[in-house]
């Protein structure tokens, strides 16, 4: 409930003006029995037609003032609600965005998702709820027992014998609930994920015709969710009917005995009359309550799964290095890293980095040559060993300024639904003399002018209206256009032609002479005029040297220049 309380504290005095008209809106229904009550049994015998009519007119006016404080008050509960989710999701949004990747590897992208969407859907369901029943409810309870107390005492004491079976039958259901909804959510976070995969993957899955094992795998967590709902919804589902039953057997009781008491000269026919209409307010008064303890039930669920990620602890730490200094832009120090903390994905990782220098990094799949590239970007921390940038501490380092020193082409890049100009620039001041130059280089600039548009030319989501090699052209001019003082380039030449590629490492060459470079391949021909070559296997260097040192002396990487170029070298 602490989300609750951070959240609602700011909107109190709307809340406060909601629960009021509430309130308001509630003692109008409450006066209505009584007024009829008083009209039958006092008024109507005494055939005064002008006082019926001024107390009908009166009775009017109550209705319309209950009518007009419940609009109100449920606006106001909408606008509360609708301030309050705004805020969740904007925070949770943003603590997303900057949680570490290993607590997003712990949280998974689904559940993310699934917290940001459906989660606060209910937490906004909750709220709402809460103040347009929380007050209401119990006070047309607590309020129709107080006046049937004084009214009808006996009939009222028939009606209260219902209430402890009713208040234990929503207790006991209510307390399952939390649990029960929190495993709802999860199973819609294992939805959310295939679902996630198959929309990703519909090329993929097309391609090889899996398009009916997918929608089996699909079938399965949809029946896991639906079960799950099934579950969690039918013991919810059973407090209505349970409370329906055990308000009827009152009313029955009250009747009877009101009949008795109404027989007998006991009571009076108005009050009777009255009396049921308050037996009816309770009942729906306890209905509400019911429903209420389910919204709750689903809305503290959902309250705590996003509490979770909005408390989660960033162990990006920056810490103090008063180191000074140097010209080693990238240093690697004995540095191992796991991502399941079982075994490393890169062991004993040692080399550095100088101005203009070039580092190349070339092996298997699988050899840990990406994780080197994340632990520089301090995507994650190292388990073991130091990484320096200009001779300090990489984690002395705010994440947001050092990443500023980059210009990057990871992997698994990625293409947003927007213009070419602002998949380049991505939200940084950039003039068309930059984006040019960026473009240039990146031997982009003679397709784009084939685009119609050109840099306004739309592109679509992942870049489906590109091919490979002109998507990974846009990426090499987003990296750039940063003029980056650490460049770092994660395959970024793989669908390039041979020719094309030439010329872009000859572009990089000749326009950041003076940067540090590091460079991840697949094809020799992409690293070997590197200052210094990295060959991994299995997260471990087995060799380093030049082009020409590892040709002699390196069987791993003389087999690989060999099965692409045959031994000879490319200009």
């Amino acid at each position: 409930m602490k989300l609750l309380k951070k959240y609602l504290r700011p909107l109190l005095k709307a809340m406060s003006v909601s629960f009021l008209m509430k309130s308001l809106g509630a003692l109008a229904v409450l006066l209505l029995p009584y007024l009829l009550a008083y009209v039958i049994d006092t008024i109507v015998p005494t055939k005064d037609i002008q006082r019926i009519v001024i107390y009908g007119l009166i009775m009017i006016a109550v209705s319309i003032a209950g009518w007009i404080f419940d609009i109100k008050a449920n606006r106001l509960a909408s606008r509360v609600a609708r301030d309050a989710t705004i805020h969740i999701r904007h925070d949770l949004f943003e603590k997303t965005i900057r949680l570490s990747c290993r607590k997003g590897d712990e949280f998974t992208i689904p559940s993310l998702e699934s917290r940001l969407t459906s989660d606060t859907y209910n937490v906004h369901r909750m709220i709402g709820m809460i103040q347009r029943m929380g007050v209401r409810a119990p006070i047309l309870l607590i309020g129709g027992i107080v006046i049937t107390l004084i009214m009808e005492p006996v009939l009222a004491l028939v009606m209260l014998a219902t209430l402890p079976f009713i208040t234990f039958l929503v207790y006991s259901k209510a307390t399952k609930g939390i649990p029960m909804f929190t495993k709802v959510q999860r199973a819609q976070d294992r939805m959310v994920s295939v679902v996630r995969e198959n929309a990703q993957g519909i090329r993929v899955i097309k391609a090889l015709s899996k398009a009916d094992h997918e929608k089996k795998r699909y079938e399965n967590v949809n029946t896991g969710l639906a079960n799950e709902e099934l579950k969690a919804n039918t013991r919810m589902a059973a407090i209505n009917p349970l409370m329906n039953l055990f308000m009827n057997l009152g009313l029955v009781g009250v009747i009877l005995v009101g009949a008795w008491r109404v027989n007998g000269g006991l009571s009076e026919t108005g009050k009777i009359i009255a009396f049921t209409n308050y037996f009816t307010i309770i009942t729906n008064a306890m209905m509400s309550i019911s429903r209420i303890f389910v919204m709750v039930s689903k809305g503290i669920a959902s309250a705590d799964r996003i509490e979770e990620v909005l408390q989660a602890h960033d162990e990006m730490e920056i810490i103090a290095d008063d180191s000074p200094l140097n010209d080693k832009i990238v240093e690697f120090d004995h540095v191992s890293f796991s991502y399941l903390g079982v075994k490393d994905n890169v062991e004993d990782i040692s080399f550095e980095l100088k101005k203009g220098q070039t580092l190349g990094i070339i092996g298997a799949t699988g050899s840990g040559k990406s994780t080197i590239l994340q632990l520089l970007m301090r995507f994650y921390d190292a388990d073991a060993g130091t990484i320096r940038i200009h001779g300090r501490d990489i984690r002395s380092y705010d994440p947001k300024e050092l990443r500023k020193e980059y210009g990057i082409v990871m992997q698994n890049d990625f293409i947003f639904q927007d213009s070419v100009r602002e998949n380049i620039a991505f939200g940084r001041p950039i003039d068309d003399e930059l984006l040019d130059e960026a473009t240039q280089i990146a031997q982009a600039r003679p397709f784009i002018k084939s685009l119609t548009d050109e840099f306004d030319y739309k592109l679509n989501s992942k870049g489906t209206n590109l091919s490979g090699g002109q998507r990974q052209r846009i990426f090499l001019s987003r990296a750039f256009a940063n003029n980056p003082k650490i460049l770092i380039l994660d395959d970024s030449s793989s669908a390039l032609d041979y020719e094309t590629d030439a010329r872009l490492r000859k572009a990089i060459n000749t326009h950041f002479a003076d940067t540090a470079k590091v460079i991840v391949a697949q094809r020799v021909s992409s690293i070997m005029h590197a200052d210094e070559i990295l060959v991994l296997d299995q997260g471990k260097i087995v060799a380093r040297g030049t082009h020409d040192e590892l040709m002699q002396t390196s069987e791993i990487y003389s087999s690989i220049s060999d099965s692409q170029m045959g031994g000879a070298l490319l200009e």
